[in-house]
Formats: C-alpha cells, sequence, structure tokens
C-alpha cells in the first residue's frame, strides 16, 4: 500500500476528468484542468479537506470511499483496480459474498460462553451461537428481513432490547455506515439495492443517515438484553472482522465481575442444541 502513490493518481484523475463527462454543468472557461477538489468531494460524498489530504498522501480511504471516488471520476476498470491496490483493497465485484468457511464457523464455537453471531458484510445474519440462542436472540426460522440487523434496527426494533438515545444513534450511524460503504463496492447486487431502497422508505432516519453519512471510527452498541424470564443483561458489542469472507462477527460481553456478568452466566450455562446454528435465509434481507 502506497498512500503517496494513492494521492497522486487520484489527483492526476481528478485533473484529468472532463466535468461534463462527471455530470457537471459546462459554463464559461476555467481556471483549471479537470475537477475542482470541491466538486470531487460534493460527488464522492466527502468533504474539499478529505480530498486535499488524501492526494498529499495523509488519508488512508476506507474501500467504500475508493469506490465512491472512482465513480465520481467515471473512471473504468483498469483505473479502479489500480486505486483499490494502491489502497490495499481488492476491487469488489458481483454480489455480497453470504457463505461463510469453516475457520468462520469455528470462530462462532468458540465463542460458546459469549452470545454472538455472524452476518454478512450487507448486515444479514448468517449463523449464530448457542449463547445467543440462550440469551433470546432468536429461532433460525422467520421472516428474512428478520435476521438482517440494519431492517430490525430501523423498521422492526425488538422489544426485549433497549439502548439510551446515544447508544442508539451510534449504533444507527454504524449500521448505516457500513451498509453504504458496501452498497458502493456491490453496486450491481440487485438484493442489496432493494433492502436500501426499502429502508430509506420505511425510516426516515435510515434515509437521513444515508443522504448524509456520518463519519464513523468505532462500532458502539451497548445494550440491555430483556431475557424471556424477565430479567435486563446490560451488554457491550464489539464487531470483528473476518476478512476472509468479507464477514463480521459481532460478540457481545458484560463488564468482568459485574452482576450482569453472572446473569449472563446463568443464562448461557441454559443453553442447549446444536454450538452453531445456520440462518436460513438467501441475500440481504
Amino acid at each position: 500500500m502506497s498512500l503517496a502513490e494513492l494521492g497522486t493518481a487520484v489527483r492526476w484523475l481528478r485533473e484529468h476528468t472532463d466535468p461534463a463527462a462527471a455530470g457537471l454543468p459546462v459554463g464559461g472557461p476555467r481556471r483549471v484542468r479537470g475537477l475542482r477538489r470541491e466538486e470531487l468531494a460534493e460527488l464522492a460524498g466527502v468533504s474539499a479537506d478529505y480530498i486535499r489530504r488524501l492526494e498529499q498522501g495523509r488519508r488512508h480511504p476506507s474501500a467504500g470511499v475508493v469506490t465512491a471516488i472512482a465513480r465520481a471520476l467515471r473512471v473504468g476498470r483498469a483505473d479502479y483496480a489500480r486505486l483499490c491496490a494502491l489502497a490495499g483493497y481488492a476491487a469488489a465485484d458481483g454480489p455480497v459474498p453470504r457463505e461463510a468457511g469453516a475457520a468462520a464457523m469455528r470462530l462462532l464455537e468458540r465463542f460458546d460462553a459469549t452470545p454472538a453471531f455472524l452476518t454478512d458484510a450487507a448486515w444479514n445474519v448468517i449463523a449464530v451461537n448457542s449463547a445467543w440462542m440462550a440469551l433470546g436472540g432468536g429461532a433460525a426460522a422467520g421472516p428474512a428481513r428478520d435476521w438482517n440487523v440494519a431492517w430490525r434496527t430501523f423498521c422492526k426494533a425488538r422489544e426485549e432490547i433497549d439502548r439510551t438515545d446515544e447508544h442508539q444513534a451510534g449504533f444507527q450511524a454504524v449500521l448505516a455506515a457500513r451498509l453504504r460503504d458496501t452498497h458502493l463496492r456491490h453496486p450491481a447486487d440487485a438484493s442489496l439495492a432493494e433492502l436500501v431502497d426499502e429502508l430509506r422508505s420505511a425510516s426516515r432516519p435510515f434515509d437521513t443517515l444515508w443522504r448524509s453519512p456520518k463519519t464513523v471510527s468505532a462500532y458502539e452498541n451497548r445494550a440491555v438484553f430483556r431475557h424471556p424470564d424477565g430479567g435486563g443483561i446490560t451488554l457491550d458489542g464489539a464487531l470483528l472482522e473476518v476478512p476472509g469472507d468479507d464477514l463480521m462477527a459481532v460478540v457481545l460481553t458484560a463488564a468482568p465481575g459485574s452482576a450482569d456478568a453472572a446473569r449472563l452466566g446463568e443464562v448461557v450455562r441454559t443453553a442447549d442444541g446444536p454450538a452453531v446454528v445456520k440462518v436460513g435465509q438467501t441475500g440481504p434481507g
């Protein structure tokens, strides 16, 4: 990865992009070649200062930002692949990967005393462990949309999960930002596009975040889980990347030595059935 080379490449492409080809109105004579930083920033959904720092080799963009810049500049496949390579990413193509490999499934098994589940990059739950099931996470059957974390959060919130307004806002920002990144990397995935359209139509908060995405630096997910017996357990969510499969693992833990940790231990000890359960659904949602 070379951020200096990436910045040089972005600047060269920006300065050699015809404004009309990028969809900008053609007016009088321009004082600079190609696009202005402000114009590229607006088209890509970032700030002009971000573009300046990127071109100076002082920013490491996410895969989604690289894709957004490439789309704004209307570059071809070869230039897109080069930008991705310079940023340290593989160019995305085709639908969102939705299969968990053996290593990812074993990861869930290792968290036998900790509620955890796997999702794809579109927030579809792929598999859950027995501790999650014991917590009251639900059965493996049911409507497909019910197993999409973004859909459940924005459109069909579960009554047994409570968050403060601050944690809810942070959690929603993470969901929307990552889903937007996935959509940019997989523009040809029709089922993903359908999910996004439904979320934007059904949820004003999601639509607001989609149109004006927030910069997200950390995954925030502290929540109180209401167990079926009526007791509440406060848990913190951690997000682990599974890069080989392009998946995410969400792991829920309680503060060490706390009453919540003791209560979670009691609940998990009641778990029975298989260590890992695959969720029976196809496609985003």
